[in-house]
């Protein structure tokens, strides 16, 4: 098969052009919506979010590229780990509905889309493009560091990359974390006891999220958080550590409703629990 590392000839177009209006706004006065930012923005629910936008999860990935090559003649980065299942998928859907997703994640639109000012963004990608609409959108990379960092293998006592040396730990993560580290995953983008369970059956549970899909060269710094029989002597490494995970991941914040709701009501796509990146075994939440 055919290995490509980003598959972008294979996403379908985009929805049409956004120049049509939304309960008597227009698209640039929906621009302006108090949803786009901050506070409502941290509390707006997924159904806000894709009343306007669900077309993030309708797109699909094509059968073919313009080129003529077969969806189901390659292989995408994210699908060498055993722990994907099915087609290829488009970046939205492989994180909120995909059987893994479901499984092991519960994101939300704005576990990564927080607040968006179009007043700091590229109005124009080339010069045929519409002044109208923005080139990106305004994503912390921290938030997909998260799942999607470096694996650390520098201070965890394996001698290099966990694809050359995981066999010598029986490429079994819990072989040593199931002594330390124990606290870990408690946070509202992921499900812990789904994780933890899957991570006895499947080798690439723990790997997939801590350098198996990593996007970035270096690993998050995630919090220490204590643990049955910590160690009272901390680590040179982890000094700067935080003990707790930022307060907007806590399991025990609740999501409540956004204080103002949005200005349409278009088809929502497939009623499927919101996901999340993945597990994390060595650095726990």
């Amino acid at each position: 098969m055919l290995a490509i590392p980003i598959l972008i000839a294979f996403i379908a177009p985009g929805a049409a052009a956004q120049t049509q209006t939304w309960n008597g706004l227009s698209y640039q006065e929906a621009q302006w919506h108090p949803l786009h930012f901050k506070p409502a923005a941290e509390t707006a629910s997924n159904d806000d979010c894709l009343a306007c936008h669900a077309d993030v999860l309708q797109r699909r990935v094509r059968a073919e590229t313009p080129a003529g090559v077969q969806a189901g003649d390659t292989l995408g980065w994210y699908q060498t780990l055993d722990t994907y299942a099915g087609d290829q998928e488009t970046f939205h859907r492989r994180h909120m509905v995909t059987e893994y997703a479901r499984q092991v994640m519960d994101l939300k639109c704005n576990t990564c889309h927080v607040g968006n000012d179009p007043r700091e963004e590229a109005g124009l990608s080339h010069a045929g493009g519409d002044p109208w609409l923005v080139l990106r959108k305004q994503v912390d990379p921290n938030t997909c560091l998260l799942c999607h960092g470096r694996f650390p293998y520098e201070i965890m006592g394996v001698p290099g990359p966990w694809s050359e040396h995981g066999a010598a730990f029986q490429n079994n993560c819990l072989l040593c974390h199931v002594t330390f580290r124990t606290h870990r995953h408690q946070v509202n983008y992921l499900k812990p006891d789904a994780i933890e369970a899957l991570a006895e059956e499947q080798q690439d549970v723990c790997f997939g999220c801590h350098g198996g899909r990593s996007w970035y060269r270096i690993s998050y710094p995630y919090p220490r958080h204590p643990w049955p029989g910590m160690p009272e002597l901390v680590p040179d490494w982890a000094k700067d550590r935080p003990t707790q995970s930022p307060a907007r991941f806590l399991i025990e914040v609740e999501q409540a409703a956004a204080p103002t709701q949005p200005p349409a009501s278009a088809p929502t796509p497939e009623a499927a629990p919101p996901s999340t990146p993945s597990p994390n075994a060595e650095q726990n939440r």
